[in-house]
């Protein structure tokens, strides 16, 4: 099981492209791939390709090491309820500046401050509806 992977999938509803746009902003994410249902080499029957022919059928975006999937999706409804996505960072500098470029248009949810697990902690929700924690992650006590 020391290959198992999980990486979030995360489905816009019609504004993956500006999601897209935004995080290779936000998070200085690289495309590694994007598909939009036009190029599908085997598109279903029921696929209306004037309606979603320009959306994004798959995304894959690098961002720092980690892999985040991304599409307009068929018709799932956008929403992002019950899951935040975790960026534990060891770099102050670098945890303010993610979580002020994921704040911007988006809400603040908890400021980033100190807490008992990390000197610097907080979340914010993006312009997308999409949950962050941005956490520095505290030193580990060599005695412990």
């Amino acid at each position: 099981m020391k290959d198992l992977k999980i990486q979030p999938y995360l489905i816009f509803n019609g504004q993956c492209e500006a999601a897209i746009d935004f995080y290779r902003q936000a998070l200085d994410a690289e495309v590694e791939m994007m598909m939009r249902f036009k190029e599908c080499p085997d598109p279903l029957p029921d696929m209306n390709m004037d309606e979603i022919g320009e959306r994004i059928m798959h995304a894959s975006l690098r961002v720092h090491g980690n892999v985040l999937m991304l599409s307009d999706g068929c018709g799932e409804s956008g929403k992002f309820e019950g899951i935040s996505l975790s960026i534990n960072l060891k770099d102050t500098e670098m945890a303010k500046q993610l979580f002020d470029n994921l704040a911007a248009d988006g809400k603040v949810n908890m400021p980033l401050s100190k807490t008992f697990w990390s000197p610097l902690f907080g979340m914010v929700e993006d312009r997308f509806g999409v949950s962050w924690m941005v956490n520095i992650e505290a030193e580990q006590n060599a005695g412990a």
